[in-house]
């Protein structure tokens, strides 16, 4: 029997791409949607569409009740004031869980939550899940305090975090933004030591995010043993390159040759993101590039390690970096984005 599965973010970027997925698996999906969604590309894939909204409790039992499954993705990336993000992040995460724990038969919940939560990797070395938290962000303190509000309800309700890192692949507008840099033949690489990042194409993740769902590890509402990583996973790719070899893959993946890699002085980078703000308040949007962002740029490499994954449920990224940013650059040129 099909599952009946419940997608929160199912308009974005990732979410997308897991809609797409579950149907192809057989799955019954349906979308936690706002009024205001643009909900084209879900019709297309038969999803049923659910209004209701994370700052909304009272819209969130009717989209919850019969599902087997939840896997909670929305959430606010870029805020001006903090305190938004955890009405979001967190006061959404609480809700959608406290939901789920009054059903009759609570769902699996699958928690998405982020790399900010944990924090960067210290000295080289890759973060694990048992490390112990240390976010240098709002967005990372907020999505480790989204954590932990459904860490509360887990004696309830089964409920599994990933932690991803950079992740990239069609429809995604952010990295799209460095592959059109690299396209023109610059690349910025912001501060004078190298720093590594972990990436995973979007495919990958949600392959990742399907296997928790069916047998991750789950939290047990213990705040300590929530520390140490109980029913968290990292997922990520196998390569970890610095934000200059990036930009070369980059590079390859567009067929161009000759790219010209600018080391810009970390006091000029802050700069930058403080005048991107500026420019973002006045037109009253926010932009990934602001001061939040520059708190997670400035603290080190952010490279994490799938080891308990692959361990405890045959996480595998089928294709390697270059291949997964080929296929993403040969999307990109194919729509017109590049």
């Amino acid at each position: 029997m099909a599952e009946r599965v419940l997608v929160t973010g199912g308009t974005g970027f990732i979410g997308r791409h897991l809609v797409a997925a579950l149907r192809a698996a057989g799955q019954r999906v349906a979308c936690l949607v706002r009024p205001t969604s643009q909900v084209a590309d879900l019709q297309a894939m038969g999803v049923e569409l659910l209004q209701g909204d994370l700052t909304r409790p009272e819209t969130l039992p009717p989209a919850v009740a019969g599902k087997t499954t939840v896997y909670h993705l929305a959430g606010l990336l870029e805020a001006f004031r903090a305190q938004d993000f955890y009405r979001v992040n967190v006061g959404g995460t609480a809700a959608l869980v406290e939901a789920c724990a009054q059903q009759p038969n609570p769902p699996v919940v699958v928690l998405v939550s982020s790399i900010a939560a944990a924090g960067p990797s210290r000295e080289g070395r890759f973060r694990r899940e048992e490390d112990p938290p240390a976010p240098v962000s709002h967005y990372g303190r907020s999505k480790l305090a989204a954590e932990r509000a459904a860490n509360s309800f887990a004696r309830q309700v089964p409920i599994t975090v990933v932690r991803p890192p950079i992740v990239f692949g069609e429809y995604d507008r952010d990295v799209l933004r460095i592959f059109r840099a690299v396209q023109r033949g610059w690349h910025l690489v912001p501060g004078l030591r190298p720093r590594r990042y972990s990436l995973i194409h979007a495919a990958d993740l949600v392959g990742g995010l399907m296997l928790a769902a069916q047998h991750g590890e789950r939290m047990n509402g213990e705040p300590r043993d929530h520390a140490r990583g109980r029913g968290v996973y990292f997922l990520a790719g196998r390569e970890h390159p610095t934000y200059a070899e990036l930009g070369r893959l980059m590079a390859a993946a567009l067929g161009r040759r000759g790219l010209r890699v600018v080391r810009v002085p970390m006091a000029a980078a802050w700069v930058v993101a403080m005048a991107a703000e500026v420019l973002a308040r006045l037109r009253g949007e926010p932009e990934i590039l602001n001061l939040d962002k520059m708190r997670e740029a400035a603290a080190g490499s952010w490279i994490c390690c799938s080891e308990k994954a692959e361990r405890q449920l045959g996480f595998r990224p089928p294709a390697d970096l270059a291949a997964r940013l080929r296929q993403t650059a040969t999307w990109y040129q194919r729509q017109g984005w590049l």
